[in-house]
């Protein structure tokens, strides 16, 4: 049972071998798409993400401690066209101090001088126009001087922006920089050079901050760096300068990769977190944070012509961040957001501070990566798992929830915690080795299929071969153990016959006579084993079981000597008209049951589908008695018992060759050449000789066996022969040591 348990395994284990190979380079082509994060796959994520804040937007605060003074149309209408006079800024600026502005932030850059200031208009007039004017304006301050001087009684911050042209003047930070960890410069957004306000304003601000976006590919803003690097300074963004005012804080607290309770194990991961004063920012390695919006509401805004006509409700800004900057769509400052195609860039602003305010954070963490990648190979593994296991149907279905509950966690990750865990990776890892791996099996059972057929179709019927094919895990390859009815088949006298017959028509010979033969032990649901010659060797009971395989074998036996006497008659008649002599063919066949070890046995090479086992050789001893006999059929003892409703008829005790038990071997009555109405007294009087053959009662067994043989059946002539041979035997025996048994192996 070991070797046989060994050639399953191997058997089966080549089987699934390349489907394995299929499994693990699926795995390895997998993580190498994600390792190389192809743009296309960021932008089917994003795609996802967008619709989650499109779906479920952060809500409106019902009092939001950030207001918006917008630059919008209305303004534009009462104040003129922009940009307006400084001493318009510095009113906005007086006004809102005045109000009590936690911090006043101006989203606008003013880096060249006001063209409206007094001096600034001289440059437009004549010679002689700008002499008479020159003297009445000396004195006045310039509308710069008049702002600037706003700005720095009141806790402004100013704007700047950064860019790739070099500048060598160091970014004016207004704040210290303390890190914990390591140096987050490499890994923050770096530009070489910027562009800040005037240079009296900026010294007066309170902060400076920058201005700057980093839009995805699609110019969709999702992310805001918190943090820049300009040469070798680093700046903040404009949001976290006007909460570091507001909170009046002199320092930001960077802590990166290493620091003290930063889990990096000494990999350099870049920036995990800003604070400023009780509030910490958690930020991806790029000091850059998500941002989950909310839908823009145009009636929260505080229009800044009220400001400045000085129309507005005090209550409105007190204690608040206000931030300044333009809102009518003809000022260009728009930008696209998850939630809307074109948001104002001051609302942008407002909706980060808001976040952090509220400690309300969207973020993706540093493992997500890691869990995406997990999920996916779980979800291949299970799907490698139990798409062999499983039907079409149920593959197909565990892939959906497969699928669906990657869904579904995502979005409850989303909803529950603002984490962002990104669904689309593992889902579609986990449908594109679903689709694969069905084709791939099958592909892989199409081939089986096809191999099932190529194997059997010669030697099996029709029909088996359809059930095969239908439930190819029915045919065990490699080799078990198999109750079988097996059937040998041998043509009496061949070497004499094929000494008569040229090459060319003992050809003809062995496939006139094979094929019928062949056909009705398919026709009765017979496996063929091989052809040796003129033998046939067969089997029941395999690949697919077949209850009644011992009824089956006794039929195509009886049913093979029937269609012998039709060949006879064809080739004697052949004979006859050719002026040949014909002596008919004989046949010899041994039937018997029991168990033995069935499949693909040879080598990896070459192999066939074949029986071995102690009961084959049985069966081949069986049919080898024939001869001895002159029977055309010997049924074992096995097959025997298990069908006492035919007609057989026992014909002796043997001891075969390589056994020490004895078996009882019989003849089916109907091979035999005996009417019907004569069976029962035939089969009466034969087991009475028996009887007394194995009793040793010699006189009655000698007049038993003389009256059986005068009944002149010529199949049973050779073993009346052979037992009234042996009652000489018994004759010189002694009685108590005679056992009637005929030692079969000391025949020739």
């Amino acid at each position: 049972m070991s070797a046989q348990s060994s050639q399953r395994k191997s058997s089966r284990g080549r089987k699934s071998h390349l489907y394995e190979i299929f499994v693990a380079a699926f795995l390895l082509a997998m993580s190498l798409v994600f390792y190389l994060n192809p743009a296309a796959l960021n932008s089917l994520r994003f795609i996802v993400f967008d619709s989650y804040q499109r779906f479920a937007p952060a809500p409106t605060p019902e009092a939001s401690p950030v207001l918006v003074v917008g630059i919008d149309e209305q303004s534009l209408a009462r104040q003129g066209q922009w940009p307006w006079p400084r001493t318009a800024m510095a009113r906005l600026t007086e006004q809102l101090g005045a109000a009590g502005a936690r911090a006043i932030v101006f989203d606008i850059m003013f880096s060249e001088p006001d063209r409206t200031s007094p001096e600034q208009m001289l440059t437009w007039l004549a010679p002689d126009q700008r002499a008479r004017i020159e003297s009445e304006v000396a004195d006045w301050p310039t509308h710069d001087v008049l702002f600037g001087q706003a700005i720095e009684r009141h806790p402004v911050v100013l704007a700047a922006t950064l860019h790739r042209t070099p500048t060598a003047d160091e970014f004016p930070g207004k704040a210290g920089i303390v890190v914990a960890g390591d140096d987050p410069a490499p890994f923050l957004t770096a530009f070489e050079g910027f562009t800040g306000n005037l240079t009296p304003l900026d010294d007066a601000a309170r902060g400076i901050g920058s201005m700057n976006w980093r839009p995805d590919r699609d110019q969709v803003v999702r992310r805001i760096p918190v943090l820049f690097r300009v040469n070798e300074a680093i700046a903040p963004s404009l949001a976290l300068e006007a909460l570091r005012v507001a909170e009046g804080e002199e320092t930001y607290l960077i802590r990166s990769s290493n620091a003290h309770g930063a889990a990096a194990f000494g990999q350099h991961a870049g920036v995990n977190q800003v604070r400023v004063g009780a509030h910490v920012i958690p930020t991806d390695p790029n000091a850059a944070v998500w941002i989950r919006f909310r839908r823009i509401d145009p009636n929260s805004r505080l229009s800044a012509w009220r400001v400045l006509q000085g129309e507005f409700d005090p209550e409105l800004v007190r204690d608040r961040i206000v931030l300044i900057g333009a809102t009518a769509p003809g000022l260009l400052d728009l930008r696209a957001t998850p939630v809307a195609a074109a948001a104002p860039g001051v609302e942008v602003h407002q909706q980060v501070l808001e976040q952090i305010l509220a400690g309300r954070y969207l973020t993706r963490s540093d493992v997500a990566s890691g869990l995406e990648i997990l999920t996916a190979i779980a979800a291949v593994l299970l799907l490698a798992f139990a798409a062999p296991r499983l039907s079409a149907g149920a593959g197909a279905s565990l892939g959906g929830a497969l699928i669906l509950t990657i869904w579904g966690a995502s979005l409850v990750a989303y909803l529950s915690w603002g984490q962002l865990f990104d669904p689309v990776f593992p889902s579609i890892c986990a449908f594109l080795f679903g689709a694969g791996s069905a084709f791939y099996l099958y592909r892989r059972t199409e081939l089986q299929r096809a191999e099932i057929r190529r194997a059997f179709s010669q030697y099996v019927s029709p029909s088996v071969v359809k059930q095969l094919v239908a439930q190819p895990d029915r045919l065990e390859l490699g080799g078990e153990v198999r109750d079988l009815t097996l059937l040998f088949c041998d043509v009496r006298n061949f070497t004499t016959i094929s000494e008569k017959l040229g090459a060319q028509e003992l050809t003809t010979f062995i496939n006139e006579l094979l094929t019928p033969l062949t056909d009705i032990i398919v026709e009765r649901g017979g496996t063929i084993d091989k052809y040796m010659g003129d033998a046939i060797m067969a089997f029941w009971n395999a690949p697919l079981d077949d209850p009644e395989h011992a009824r089956r074998a006794c039929e195509a036996a009886l049913g093979m000597i029937r269609a012998l006497v039709d060949l006879n008659l064809k080739w004697s008649a052949a004979a006859q008209d050719a002026g040949k002599p014909f002596t008919p063919v004989k046949l010899g066949i041994g039937v018997n049951s029991g168990e033995c070890c069935v499949g693909n046995l040879g080598s990896e090479r070459h192999f066939d589908y074949s029986a071995i086992g102690d009961n084959v050789n049985l069966t081949s001893r069986l049919e080898n008695l024939t001869k001895r006999y002159g029977l055309p059929l010997i049924v074992g003892e096995d097959t025997a018992r298990r069908l006492p409703d035919l007609p057989f008829l026992e014909v002796d005790l043997v001891r075969v060759k390589g056994r020490t038990a004895p078996v009882r071997i019989f003849t089916l009555l109907p091979a035999l050449s005996v009417a019907e109405a004569e069976w029962e007294r035939l089969k009466t009087a034969h087991d009475a000789f028996l009887t007394a053959f194995r009793s040793g009662d010699a006189a009655r067994a000698r007049s038993l066996l003389d009256a059986l043989a005068n009944r002149g059946i010529e199949e049973l002539k050779d073993v009346y022969a052979l037992f009234a041979k042996r009652l000489e035997t018994l004759d010189e025996a002694r009685a108590e040591v005679w056992d009637g048994i005929y030692e079969a192996a000391e025949a020739g």
